[in-house]
């Protein structure tokens, strides 16, 4: 039996995200060269009902965007490449247009014109998008991946003081202007501007 093309999942999701590339460009909006993508628990835990998670590159040391796609999918075998692919690139249109963008027009517009249909925040495959990444999944062979029945509760924990605090510091680096969000607009609409130079870092998240 030939080994599986890819030998871990990120190897797969990465392969995926490369051939999706083109409908990007075709777009306008092309996706950023520094990217990582894994796949696990979003931010907000096992009990979220999230399943894919972008954030953004200035959450990041080395300023990547971090896709994340939860291991729990409850798809069969069979059709979780093709939800995998849909989530993926849901989450690769935030990468695209910027996690500040949120799910409003241009969000809209890249989303759709990759065959994303339904609800913004919660979209699905359209027909468009099943027949472009069909062939894609197809040569990307099997993804190696089984679904973890996180409800069976037989992991062990590693344990972590609870976090004190809710906001998210951002500070221009250029005159030291400060300002403070709550992580829920930050993750949603990205970091605050200076009023004098716009783009903010993130100090503390």
């Amino acid at each position: 039996m030939e080994p599986p093309l890819h030998q871990t999942r990120e190897a797969w999701l990465n392969y995926v995200a490369q051939r999706m590339a083109p409908m990007f460009e075709r777009l306008g909006s092309p996706l950023p060269a520094e990217l990582r993508i894994a796949i696990g628990f979003t931010s907000s835990g096992e009990r979220s009902r999230h399943i894919g998670e972008c954030w953004d590159n200035q959450c990041s040391e080395d300023r990547h965007f971090e896709i994340f796609i939860r291991p729990d999918l409850s798809e069969s075998k069979d059709l979780m490449p093709m939800q995998v692919a849909a989530i993926l690139g849901h989450e690769l249109v935030h990468a695209a247009v910027g996690v500040a963008a949120g799910h409003r027009k241009e969000f809209r517009r890249i989303a759709r014109g990759i065959g994303l249909v339904g609800q913004m925040a919660a979209t699905t495959p359209g027909p468009e998008f099943e027949e472009v990444l069909r062939p894609i999944l197809q040569e990307a062979g099997p993804l190696p991946h089984g679904r973890l029945q996180s409800a069976l509760g037989t992991s062990s924990h590693s344990s972590r003081r609870k976090r004190t605090h809710s906001r998210v510091k951002c500070v221009c680096d250029t005159c030291g202007y400060a300002a403070h969000t709550t992580r829920r607009w930050f993750n949603s609409a990205g970091a605050p501007l200076c009023p004098k130079h716009g783009q903010m870092n993130v100090q503390r998240i």
